[in-house]
């Protein structure tokens, strides 16, 4: 696919291609729409939801596929916040609360491509967006940035970095790819295996917003700090999984990142190991995905695929006790996650 970082205002479908991965990324919500990697035997398969064309994804068809999603990523109760002694409201779009930064976050903007390396050793691509002040009711003007790197054969590294230019700001950005590691068609991930390396959740109201309080994840069906099916208890939990991990077990760093999971294929034999520097994790089972026809006129239902979100903790706007998501103008908000695929 010919470079296109020279007409960057125009929604597009750019390649990282190293060998033995492949990734294609729109510059429309920085949005990862497919990732192929080996299984057994060598056999590559495309392990991301998503969409051929970057048409639909412009056209809000799909449910946060792949993107990144900011300026605070999950909800914000009721969509109010004060900070620095004024009152800030927020777009409602998710039941009584604001979701994923509002009905225009950067997950429906066009960023602009910064650099673009497709191939060779560590093929990479930079993504940056400036956020106005004011925009979609956050105070201060912010300017983005989001890197891919494909960092050996099979790991993919995101490094997303923020700056408020003027005014202190919530900032918290979280990844949204739904993956299903036996191929994006294969049907649901209830036999998916995974370990989250996190002893607590936040547990939430009837508005899917934390508490505020901290509940042991052990003996209930939220503990997945041993390895276990994804659908062995999901009938225990409503609808699915849709809950924040506290990151507070990790035994091993890589990369000054800790282990945040490790996602199981039996069939393809493919893992996923999900490292990262931020607090917590949303463990999401694509509850709300019905009838969305995806790449290959793939029908993706519910639980066609798992969402892990490093993030800071939802809410954390109104939870003086949860980690602080607040960036102070002039300083930088920075987050990476790293992708480690193998079989």
């Amino acid at each position: 696919m010919a470079d296109q970082s020279k007409n960057t205002n125009t929604p597009g479908i750019f390649e990282l291609n190293n060998g033995s991965m492949q990734v294609k990324i729109s510059n429309f919500g920085a949005t990862i729409t497919s990732l192929s990697v080996p299984g057994k035997n060598g056999k590559l398969a495309d392990v991301v939801l998503g969409f051929d064309s970057v048409d639909p994804y412009v056209n809000g068809l799909a449910p946060y596929f792949g993107c990144i999603v900011g300026r605070v990523a999950n909800r914000i109760k009721e969509g109010k916040f004060s900070l620095n002694g004024v009152d800030y409201t927020l777009p409602i779009n998710n039941g009584p609360n604001s979701l994923h930064g509002g009905n225009n976050g950067f997950d429906k903007k066009t960023w602009e491509v910064a650099g673009h390396k497709k191939d060779g050793d560590k093929p990479f691509i930079t993504f940056k967006y400036h956020s106005a002040d004011g925009e979609e009711g956050y105070p201060g003007a912010v300017t983005v940035t989001a890197t891919y790197t494909l960092t050996s054969a099979t790991t993919m590294r995101l490094d997303m970095e923020a700056v408020p230019e003027n005014k202190d700001t919530p900032i918290s950005l979280a990844q949204h790819t739904y993956w299903n590691l036996s191929g994006h068609d294969s049907g649901n991930i209830l036999d998916h295996r995974i370990q989250i390396w996190g002893s607590h959740i936040t547990p939430v109201d009837q508005h899917s917003v934390p508490t505020g309080e901290l509940l042991p994840v052990k003996g209930t069906p939220f503990d997945f700090t041993e390895e276990k099916r994804i659908g062995e208890r999901i009938g225990e939990v409503g609808i699915g999984y849709d809950h924040n991990y506290v990151l507070d077990c990790a035994d091993q760093e890589k990369d000054g990142l800790k282990h945040a999971a490790k996602l199981r294929d039996g069939e393809s034999s493919r893992v996923m190991d999900l490292w990262t520097d931020a607090p917590g994790v949303q463990f999401y089972t694509g509850n709300y995905v019905d009838g969305v026809v995806g790449k290959g006129n793939a029908v993706y239902g519910k639980h066609s695929g798992v969402c892990l979100e490093t993030q800071g903790f939802p809410n954390a706007i109104n939870q003086k006790s949860f980690p602080c998501v607040v960036v102070k103008a002039g300083e930088k908000y920075k987050h990476t996650m790293l992708f480690e695929f193998s079989a």
